[in-house]
Parts: structure tokens; sequence; C-alpha cells
């Protein structure tokens, strides 16, 4: 495999885990977490739809939290199984392409997504009064389709780019996604220029971001402190904190992975990184919003003795 070159247009991903018996388990183990990514994100979608009482911006910002999650582990993780299950590891330029535009696409509308989120809950804390105004349907809207447009915009341009870089190395990606820094490594060109943009690009949709949150949530933290009653307290420290723990688990891996230098970085852990952002959170974040939050469970109840 390692001398596939430029006799072919094909990349080869050499992927997670190893054909062996150690890697059928973490293979196993993956698509079990696939299939509860699956099953928890599609679950609360019908949820938000089939139940009136969370038919309000926090929940549609969720259900689009939900279906973006839906769509990028999907980008992911059947390519990779298919991989390992018929050892075919080869995909074409322009499947790589794709697979590389939705992956970026999806990750940066989700980065912004949640940031949108954040301020909702910021608004909500602490101008309650303001609620109706500030997070209006149409303000809602247009925090969602802004997601979806920069996060394309920004994709296709780091696709493109990746797209027309001459690889005259091994094309071996050792990665189990058409990550473009993992590819840059096979370029035989100079690509410290797009490195910077690279950089320009995290900053803008995962740090800068990450701020914006962390200052939102200082506020909310504040005013949950001098909050009167004790139940109003306890749910509005529940909702933060699962926010919170989502933000942590999707921006830190992603952001400490994309800002290294590439002298840095080991395809290693950048593969163990990359399981968080890809497989991991799309997975938890079903489950964090929905056990630790009242509403969705009371809802859920409702809709089983409904049906």
């Amino acid at each position: 495999m390692e001398n596939y070159t430029q006799t072919s247009t094909d990349f080869i991903l050499l992927g997670l885990f190893p054909p062996t018996r150690s890697g059928l388990f973490f293979f196993i183990v993956i698509v079990l977490i696939f299939l509860m990514a699956l099953f928890g994100n599609l679950s609360m979608i019908l949820l938000i739809f089939l139940d009136t009482h969370l038919h309000t911006p926090m929940y549609f910002l969720l259900s689009q939290l939900s279906l973006i999650d839906l769509n990028y582990i999907s980008t992911i993780v059947p390519k990779m199984v298919s991989n390992f299950v018929f050892g075919n590891r080869s995909i074409s330029l322009i499947g790589c392409g794709v697979q590389s535009f939705f992956f970026l696409t999806l990750g940066g509308a989700e980065a912004l997504l949640l940031i949108s989120m954040a301020y909702d809950r910021y608004v909500a804390i602490c101008f309650p009064l303001h609620y109706p105004i500030r997070m209006s349907k149409r303000v809602c809207m247009l925090m969602i389709t802004g997601s979806w447009i920069m996060g394309s915009v920004n994709s296709c341009a780091h696709t493109v780019y990746a797209l027309h870089i001459p690889y005259c190395r091994s094309r071996t990606i050792n990665h189990f996604f058409c990550d473009v820094p993992a590819m840059l490594t096979l370029a035989c060109m100079d690509t410290w220029v797009y490195e910077y943009t690279v950089f320009v690009s995290t900053t803008l949709f995962l740090v800068f971001p990450f701020i914006c949150i962390a200052s939102s949530y200082g506020q909310v933290l504040h005013v949950i402190c001098r909050m009167q009653s004790p139940e109003g307290r306890k749910k509005a420290y529940s909702t933060c904190s699962s926010h919170l723990t989502v933000v942590t688990l999707y921006y830190v891996p992603f952001a400490y992975t994309y800002l290294r230098p590439r002298s840095f970085r080991s395809p290693t852990e950048d593969k163990v990184l990359a399981v968080f952002y890809t497989i991991l959170t799309p997975m938890l974040n079903p489950i964090i919003y929905s056990l630790r939050n009242k509403e969705v469970m009371a809802a859920l109840r409702r809709v089983i003795q409904r049906i």
C-alpha cells in the first residue's frame, strides 16, 4: 500500500484500527456508537417535532444540532465501516473532496450553532423580559441559516484548495477520513500559506466562539448565583452545565488539533482527538440534553402515552 503513488488518482485511508482482534473489538464499539448516535439524534428531532411544549427557540436550535450531528457522523463512519469490512481502503479524489466538504460544512455549522445556543441561554437567564424579542422566530432562523451558509463557504474554500494541490508522494492518508491537514502531508508543494488560512479559520470558527461562550456563561453563572428561587437556580444550572459539557467536548479537541503546527502533530494523536468531535460528540449530545433535561423527559413521556 505504501507504494500507491501517482499512478492512480485514488487515495488510501489507513483507518482508525488495524485488522486484528483488538481492531475488531474497537470496530464493534464504533458501530454501536454510530447506531446510538443515529437513534438518539433521530429521536430528539422527532420528539421536538411531535411535542408542542418543545416548540421554543431553545429546542428548535437543539433539533438543528441533532440534525447536524446525524449527518456529521454519517459522513465519517459508514465509509470507515465499509473500508474495514471489505478491506478496500481506497477513495477517489472526488469522493475525498465530497467527504471533506460535508465534514467541514457540518463542523463549521455546529461550531456556530453552539454559540447561538449559548446566546439563547444568556438572553433567557440574564434578560428574561427581552427574550421574546431577542430570540424571535425570525432571529432564530437567521442564526441557523447563517451557521449553514458560513460553514458551507468556509468548507468550499478549503475543499477546492485541497482538490487542486499536486500530490506527488505516497497517496496513503494516515487517517480514517479525508481530513485536509492530513492530505497536505502528501503534497509536493509548500503549503505554508494554506496552513496559515487553516489557523485563521480555526480561530474564527472555534477559538472566538469558545471565548464568547465562556464569557456569556460567566455572566450567566453570576446571575444564577443571585437567583432567589432554589428551583429556578437548579434548572438554570442544569441547562447551562449540559451546554458547557457539549461545548468542551467539541471545541477543545477540535481546536487543539487544527491550531498546532505540522511539526508538533502526530497521526495517531490526530486520529484519537478526531474520534471526540466526529464520533463521540454526536452520540453524547442527545444523551446529555435528554437525561439531564426534565422538559425533554416529560415530553418523551407525553409522546409515549399518546402513542
